[in-house]
């Protein structure tokens, strides 16, 4: 039996949940100050490097892309899931959404002021992951930022843990394991915010959100 590629088998897995994963997500915003906060904080940086371009890599049903938009910036998504990237253009006419892979981007060298990754890294096995850091250390120009959110592993001894995810095998990651790979890639942490569970959320997994720069 030939073992299907991890990233063709969450594109279908997302393309199966892609309604319900937009409705689940639709108002995320909404009920998160601190990811608004954030969100605000990448793009006034992203604005004082003078190139307001940004990619919305792993953009889902594109929810946050509009909102990018809406502080100032040029923003666009880019997703595996061709679902997903149907449900953005229904949902948002006026914005660009492309089906793309994060590890082989359609973007040239050095063009974007910014690249946001919310929780878009989380189902890339470990030893994929310095490939597609890589990847988004390319895309940005000079002086550009990226912001990267994922679920906080808890044993530094053990920098990626697998977690049951309902829609595809993921990962959690040591926060400064992270931070060193983002180094080794030409991104340089500016600054990190950490959420505890609280206690609505689904799983009690601390989730952080690094802030980076390409030198």
């Amino acid at each position: 039996m030939i073992e299907q590629d991890p990233l063709d088998a969450t594109r279908d897995a997302y393309d199966a949940a892609a309604s319900t994963y937009a409705q689940m997500f639709r108002d995320t915003l909404r009920d998160s100050p601190l990811d608004r906060a954030m969100l605000s904080l990448f793009a006034d940086v992203v604005h004082t490097s003078g190139n307001n371009h940004v990619a919305d890599l792993g953009c889902g049903p594109g929810h946050i892309t509009p909102y990018l938009n809406e502080l100032g910036l040029t923003a666009f998504g880019v997703d595996a899931s061709p679902a997903m990237i149907e449900l953005a253009r229904q949902a948002y006419p006026g914005l660009r959404y492309d089906v793309g892979s994060m590890a082989a981007l359609d973007i040239a060298d050095g063009t974007l002021g910014g690249v946001l990754s919310r929780w878009s890294v989380i189902h890339t096995p470990p030893q994929e992951l310095p490939a597609i850091l890589t990847e988004f250390h390319r895309v940005l120009a000079p002086g550009g930022h990226l912001l990267i959110g994922f679920s906080a592993g808890d044993d530094p001894s053990h920098p990626a843990q697998v977690f049951d995810h309902a829609v595809a095998p993921a990962y959690r990651w040591w926060p400064d394991h992270l931070a060193a790979m983002l180094s080794e890639s030409g991104l340089s942490e500016v600054a990190r915010m950490v959420r505890a569970p609280q206690p609505t959320d689904r799983r009690q997994f601390k989730e952080t959100q690094l802030l980076a720069r390409k030198a």
